[in-house]
């Protein structure tokens, strides 16, 4: 499996996760909602389970995904400051370019 995060979500990432409370916990993206041929993705901090994917990324934070979701397999995690600040979740891969 494969996930790219970019430099600005990288930052906010790497704050968050060098909390106190998050230490032992790593990055999560799941599907928060799939319809047709693309999925809404979600973050969450958790510890590894049994079907998971530790997807390690070129920005030095490792990302859990679940081995059983085909639709989390390529997804490129953003974090955008402009029109409104927050992270956009997509995956390219999967035809899910964010535009709905």
């Amino acid at each position: 499996m494969k996930c790219k995060i970019t430099r600005n979500a990288a930052k906010v990432l790497k704050k968050e996760l060098e909390k106190e409370e998050n230490r032992d916990l790593k990055l999560r993206v799941l599907v928060t909602h799939a319809h047709g041929d693309h999925a809404h993705y979600g973050l969450d901090m958790d510890k590894p389970k049994d079907s998971d994917e530790i997807v390690s990324t070129d920005k030095e934070i490792d990302v859990l995904l679940d081995k059983n979701e085909p639709l989390l397999d390529g997804v490129k995690i953003d974090y955008l400051y402009f029109p409104q600040e927050g992270f956009v979740i997509t995956n390219p891969s999967q035809g899910n370019h964010g535009d709905h």
